[in-house]
């Protein structure tokens, strides 16, 4: 059965160029939540750097696949202004595009896996690129949001979040995240050198290419993890 592994990194928009209205929508519960003017800051700062975090005030600039069987993948990735050249890391394809050429470009492939493995993707990187690709008016080929528990999901596409499997659906003390997964597991982290709080800088800084090669160790990680879920956790 093909299975692909997937990944996203994303983009916050610049919250000082939102409209008021907007700026309010983000921050009118902020007034609720401070007990002071310092508390205020802090919060209005943690408003800002987080407009990532959503695909309504972000945006994705790059996503990677990789097939579990070949060993193979892509990363396609956001170089606005910046022609970079096509080159390879650790198997995967780097290809700079637009977004929407991005989206049209998974949503292509994954019409042809039945099997899709994501690391929080769930609850992030799958509602993400949904949204993202209704806004392009792009239609995915592929349902990878139809039944949490894998034992429901019985028909048609496939979907495991190894976040839910290892934390077994909110069974476990605390959510860890990649990186101490990995490290626990005796597998290389793809968080040391570069994390994903770092891709915003790195896109100001059109180190578009480092943000590629971010995600291919994002990548790589996530099928190591899922060959040592399969081996030791699967039932």
């Amino acid at each position: 059965m093909p299975t692909l592994i997937f990944d996203i990194e994303t983009v916050g928009q610049d919250f000082d160029q939102f409209d008021q209205t907007t700026q309010a929508s983000l921050t009118r519960w902020i007034e609720r939540a401070a007990n002071d003017k310092k508390e205020h800051g802090k919060l209005l700062e943690e408003v800002k750097n987080g407009t990532s975090f959503s695909p309504l005030t972000g945006e994705i600039v790059a996503l990677g696949v990789y097939d579990l069987t070949k060993k193979q993948g892509a990363v396609y990735y956001q170089a606005p202004d910046k022609k970079e050249p096509e080159v390879e890391e650790i198997g995967c394809k780097l290809k700079a595009m637009s977004e929407k050429e991005i989206l049209e470009k998974f949503w292509e492939l994954a019409d042809k896996y039945d099997t899709f493995v994501s690391f929080n993707g769930r609850t992030f990187d799958v509602p993400f690129i949904l949204i993202r690709s209704a806004m392009h008016k792009i239609r995915p080929s592929k349902d990878l949001m139809s039944n949490r528990y894998l034992s429901s999901q019985k028909y048609g596409a496939k979907h495991i979040d190894l976040l839910d499997q290892l934390n077994f659906y909110g069974a476990g003390l605390r959510k860890g995240n990649l990186h101490l997964y990995c490290r626990a597991f005796g597998i290389k982290s793809p968080k040391q050198g570069v994390s994903g709080s770092e891709v915003g800088e790195l896109f100001k800084a059109k180190k578009y290419l480092s943000i590629a090669k971010y995600n291919v160790g994002d990548l790589v990680a996530t099928a190591e993890l899922y060959e040592y879920w399969q081996k030791y956790l699967q039932f």
